[in-house]
């Protein structure tokens, strides 16, 4: 993935969040507004996961911002990694507003709340407007980021909140059944919950700098071998450096031609962007007779993502 390539993501990215996160914060007073005029929780609770999504979509676009600064001599790698503390943050509120909609529909099985039904359909429909809209805005980059895949998470929750509030009241509406509104709510956030515990999953196993999902370290250091001209492997490390960019480091130990040491550092930068993904290759070649004393040469794939 090329830097010119991920400033252009990063720039669209950053004006769907600007958009979303302004229609988010205007329907968030609208909400609140309705919420007391009409005396509904359910209004009010949605307000309060409106409230958590604005704050995600905020950080999510500072986490963009963020990212975009160089790497200076304190932190090598520049600010990418600031994106997956936003996806954990992200992921972290979702997880405490599931919680707490379940905490909220026990409470009102307990005691059914009356609310005025008419006005709770008509702002839960402004809400479904604004949630489609924003979903709309963000969708194409949640395939690609996880602080978008959050941000994306959080609309997406706060959009079946706002169908299950326009159902609930047309429910209570038409039959006066109260609980129906805490049922939709529970389930709602047993839908949120297995979703936002596989974000926050993704999000801290690239903090571990674990091996990124869909790659095998066994398959990798197989391909590594197949080359020519490399007779051992070790000290291989597979990991991501944020959503997108992946990085390695090894030893490869080659035989003693020259020339085909040379061919050999093409041949594995090629080969590890275009099987793997692999974007920025730090790889130490050490000679067969390294051991006899000859100096190891350490050399860093010429693909895009290579600068420190």
């Amino acid at each position: 993935m090329s830097q010119d390539h991920d400033h252009v993501g990063g720039s669209t990215n950053a004006a769907a969040l600007s958009k979303a996160l302004a229609l988010t914060g205007g329907f968030l007073l609208v909400e609140v507004a309705g919420a007391f005029i009409f005396n509904s929780l359910a209004l009010l609770s949605d307000a309060a996961h409106m409230l958590t999504d604005a704050a995600a979509l905020a950080v999510a676009l500072a986490a963009i911002k963020i990212g975009r600064r160089p790497a200076d001599k304190r932190r090598s790698w520049g600010y990418h990694r600031f994106e997956i503390l936003a996806a954990a943050l992200n992921a972290s509120l979702l997880f405490l507003v599931a919680l707490y909609i379940l905490y909220e529909a026990w409470g009102r099985f307990r005691t059914p709340a009356e609310v005025g039904s008419i006005g709770m359909l008509l702002v839960a429909a402004v809400g479904l407007i604004v949630n489609w809209i924003s979903m709309r805005l963000l969708a194409a980059g949640s395939t690609g980021s996880l602080n978008m895949k959050g941000a994306y998470l959080e609309v997406w929750s706060d959009l079946l909140g706002s169908i299950a509030v326009i159902i609930g009241a047309g429910v209570i509406w038409a039959t006066g059944w109260t609980w129906v509104d805490p049922v939709l709510g529970v389930g709602i956030a047993l839908w949120v919950l297995p979703r936002t515990w596989t974000l926050l999953i993704e999000a801290v196993d690239v903090l571990l700098e674990s091996v990124p999902r869909g790659i095998d370290l066994d398959t990798v250091e197989a391909a590594i071998r197949e080359m020519p001209g490399v007779q051992d492997v070790h000290d291989l490390h597979v990991w991501a450096l944020t959503s997108g960019k992946v990085a390695l480091s090894s030893h490869v130990v080659v035989d003693g031609s020259l020339a085909r040491e040379e061919q050999l550092e093409d041949g594995l930068a090629a080969m590890l962007a275009s099987r793997f993904g692999i974007t920025h290759a730090t790889v130490q070649t050490e000679l067969a007779s390294a051991h006899g004393g000859v100096p190891p040469k350490e050399w860093h794939a010429p693909t895009a993502g290579n600068a420190r």
